[in-house]
């Protein structure tokens, strides 16, 4: 948290986060062209963002683009937000909504989302593939299927009804899991063609006994209500993953 604030307490900083709000996957330079600033002080306020981990960065051939992690602003919300000032909050959400409800796809469109866990790869494997351990953080969600490429799954919730299906396309553990993304549960979704989802687990390179958990959400080009829907609700997973993992609770 402490990261967090004092990140966020530079404007010049702000006005990126600001900036892939906006427009979200923008190369350095896109970034450049909006401060009055040189290129190794836009690449520096960058790191810093990421170090406190408000924003994620991908790897496109020789770009490299960069994202707005909505897990960690989550977790201002839960912790500063949402039990002070919950109506607020809920209407600037809506109004988020709103804004955007068409986006603008300049590159192939993606959200990522990324979380630091204290626990080993291993672990997160298991808790991602453990229909036992989905339903304590995935919504309530059993995940069912055999676990192996080129399978299909389903997942289910406590009223015995499927919430999600799809197919698994790599099935790499404890490092990647590649699987189509098919949202059954609410109207507007169901009759979507599938999205893609993939995550991507890592040992943190500095810190011994930490994990790095990014998931990739693409390919929702003609799934765009589902966009939505997973734009809001993968932070939530990730943050229930979290607080399963290290304090053996569920989030809510």
């Amino acid at each position: 948290m402490d990261d967090i604030f004092k990140a966020l307490a530079d404007p010049s900083r702000r006005t990126l986060l600001d900036l892939l709000y906006e427009k979200d996957g923008r190369t350095l330079n896109e970034l450049c062209n909006h401060l009055q600033m040189s290129r190794f002080g836009v690449m520096k306020h960058l790191r810093i963002l990421e170090e406190a981990g408000l924003i994620t960065t991908r790897k496109v051939g020789r770009e490299k683009y960069h994202y707005l992690n909505p897990v960690s602003i989550r977790q201002i919300y839960d912790r500063w937000v949402s039990k002070y000032a919950e109506p607020w909050a809920a209407g600037l959400t809506m109004l988020k909504k709103e804004l955007e409800s068409e986006p603008i796809v300049a590159q192939k469109p993606r959200h990522i989302n990324r979380i630091a866990i204290k626990t080993s790869p291993e672990r997160v494997w298991g808790a991602l593939t453990n229909p036992e351990m989905t339903s304590k953080f995935w919504y309530n969600g059993a995940l069912r299927g055999e676990l192996r490429a080129g399978c299909p799954y389903e997942i289910w919730n406590p009223q015995g009804e499927v919430q999600a299906r799809g197919e698994f396309l790599a099935v790499e553990p404890p490092r990647r899991l590649v699987m189509t993304w098919q949202l059954l549960i609410q109207p507007e979704t169901a009759g979507e063609k599938p999205s893609r989802l993939t995550w991507e687990i890592e040992p943190h390179a500095e810190f011994p006994g930490v994990t790095v958990v990014t998931v990739v959400h693409d390919e929702f080009e003609e799934a765009r209500h589902t966009a939505r829907v997973l734009e809001e609700g993968v932070p939530i997973v990730l943050s229930g993953l979290k607080t399963l993992l290290e304090t053996g609770r569920t989030l809510v």
